[in-house]
């Protein structure tokens, strides 16, 4: 597997779908009631499909020529008492659009604006990988997510 290749193709991947577009990314879905993000490149491709909405699970997928070669499974969402979901996303792909170029799995160890803080903990490298992302408004939880997930045979 050629990781430099890979790095690569999965940052403008993440930043053509939900980090820069949100759903508007989507395609007709594989899986009833989900939604379904896809870029293409070559022989790469990468596709999200995750079900839910203010509180979710999915999994990104990145083949290459045809074979799946990476996978990473997340799940999670916005805090219960969140009345503008809508303005809780909007803030977290403004995070995710920051995406560290080391390892582009979700948006950079930290990120803040306006009372907003966003800090994403990662363990591992691209081939292995678990961690956690919290957003905040002024102090309070209003998002959280886990995600794990690495190269696969």
């Amino acid at each position: 597997m050629d990781m430099q290749a890979l790095h690569a193709f999965l940052r403008r991947a993440k930043l053509a779908t939900y980090a820069g577009q949100g759903d508007d990314a989507s395609v007709a879905p594989l899986l009833p009631d989900s939604r379904q993000l896809e870029y293409t490149e070559g022989d790469w491709l990468y596709r999200d499909i995750y079900v839910g909405l203010t509180r979710f699970s999915g999994q990104e997928v990145v083949y290459f020529q045809g074979t799946a070669v990476w996978s990473m499974a997340y799940s999670g969402g916005v805090s219960e008492q969140v009345e503008d979901w809508r303005g809780v996303y909007a803030v977290l792909r403004e995070a995710l659009n920051a995406s560290p170029d080391q390892l582009p799995l979700r948006g950079p160890s930290h990120y803040m604006r306006d009372g907003w803080s966003y800090r994403c903990t990662l363990q591992g490298s691209l081939q292995d990988f678990y961690g956690d992302e919290l957003l905040t408004q002024d102090r309070q939880p209003v998002y959280s997510l886990r995600l794990c997930g690495g190269v696969v045979r």
